[in-house]
């Protein structure tokens, strides 16, 4: 029968542990601050590189908050890892302290819709971070009573504690909603918030920015929420590699002097340009890289890190994406990634992309869906930056099709995609038969 262990046993186990913590701080000697490589770390004016267009724009839209007056609402938009979660939260940050010295009491509240869900969740959701701002707590309860008393609860706090408030809606495009509401949980949103400066439920001056990586959002908001909302717009493109390289070189300073090599930045900053300049890529793939070689007692780190750094990124971007999506677009990525792979381009002609999910789904005994519908799937994952489409010309008599291009990543997204158990009765060397025969149609 097991005993428990004796003190000398206890004290020895909690020695040994702490000797190896402390084993591992003094390995870990390469990164010198951590912080400087969190994506999302706000980081000091100096450091944001490539983006004094926007940065201007922006300070220009929100700087009379200052002066005590409601700021436009903006809409800032372009792929993920441009900067605009970064270039908004810097301008906010400055204009709170510049506020404060004028006992202005502006706030700012910033929510990520992506794990909302509903209308009344985001509304919950904005009240409770109030709440958090300020330092009390909402006084309805987040389930089981009507939205508009959700609404009436998030005004109250805005009126008694602010002047102004800017709401920062981040991915406000994946807030959809329930499937049986016509017009989308983000539409509904934008609606109740911009115009709540002209009810009488609320005496604080609202402003809202919208964060989309979606270009064609606007398109599904509903015309009432069009014409309160009005935003200015504010667009971000792709860094590119000298850009990143900037970005970089600006956070260098998170390791210790000399432990880089030459061609760690240049390296990881081509990586990132290679996924739509994404410089949250750019950075994590330097966090890692720097991880991976202090974990294997590296004295510098070095290209075969960031390559390593590389692979691992990948494959955890792709699978955090994919956790989110429906079995039907998965379905549909793996059959488009499969036959990439087998063209050896990375890339697929929809039409064969389609025969395949058809063949998956014959043999899953899944719901299978036109080939309309297979293709607007597609298009909807460009969105995450796992693939871009392009339309292409058969000839002068044979119409056109569709072409979903992977890069380098087809490989990494079947890898991920297959940790799916429902995807264990379709046999990889079947598979290719399939797939390799319709190439050759």
């Amino acid at each position: 029968m097991p005993t428990d262990p004796g003190p000398e046993e206890a004290s020895e186990s909690t020695g040994s542990i702490k000797d190896l913590i402390l084993e591992q701080e003094e390995a870990a000697s390469l990164i010198k601050s951590r912080s400087l490589l969190e994506p999302n770390e706000i980081v000091d004016e100096e450091r944001i590189v490539g983006r004094d267009t926007q940065l201007t724009d922006i300070t220009q839209h929100l700087r009379v908050a200052i002066s005590n007056e409601r700021p436009p609402n903006l809409l800032l938009y372009g792929p993920s890892g441009t900067g605009k979660s970064l270039i908004i939260n810097a301008v906010c940050q400055n204009i709170v302290e510049l506020c404060e010295s004028r006992d202005i009491r502006f706030g700012v509240i910033q929510m990520n819709c992506q794990n909302v869900g509903t209308l009344g969740a985001g509304v919950y959701e904005l009240a409770r971070k109030v709440a958090n701002d300020i330092g009390t707590t909402v006084d309805v309860p987040e389930h089981g009573v009507p939205n508009k008393k959700k609404w009436r609860e998030l005004y109250r706090l805005i009126n008694d504690h602010y002047d102004t408030v800017v709401f920062i809606l981040d991915e406000l495009d994946m807030l959809i909603g329930r499937r049986d509401k016509d017009e989308p949980a983000f539409s509904r949103l934008l609606y109740q918030l911009s115009r709540a400066g002209s009810t009488d439920e609320i005496t604080a001056q609202v402003s809202v920015t919208a964060i989309t990586n979606d270009t064609k959002m606007m398109e599904s908001v509903g015309s009432r929420a069009l014409s309160s909302f009005t935003p200015e717009d504010v667009h971000f493109s792709d860094y590119d590699a000298n850009q990143l390289r900037e970005i970089l070189r600006a956070r260098e300073d998170a390791f210790y002097e000399d432990v880089l090599s030459d061609d760690v930045i240049p390296l990881a900053a081509a990586f990132a340009a290679q996924t739509n300049g994404d410089a949250r890529k750019a950075i994590d793939l330097m966090r890692t890289a720097g991880s991976i070689a202090e974990k294997t007692g590296a004295d510098e780190v070095r290209e075969e890190h960031v390559r390593e750094a590389q692979n691992k990124v990948e494959k955890n971007r792709v699978l955090e994406v994919t956790r989110g999506i429906s079995t039907q677009k998965k379905l549909c990525l793996f059959a488009t990634a499969v036959v990439a792979r087998e063209a050896g381009t990375g890339a697929a002609k929809s039409p064969i992309g389609y025969r395949v999910y058809q063949y998956l789904t014959g043999t899953l005994d899944s719901d299978q869906y036109h080939q309309e519908t297979y293709v607007n799937k597609m298009k909807e994952l460009t969105t995450y930056s796992l693939v871009e489409t392009e339309r292409k010309s058969q000839g002068p008599h044979s119409g056109s099709y569709l072409e979903f291009a992977f890069g380098e990543n087809s490989e990494t997204i079947i890898e991920t995609l297959r940790e799916d158990s429902r995807l264990d009765d379709v046999h990889d060397d079947e598979l290719r038969t399939v797939v390799n025969a319709q190439l050759k149609k």
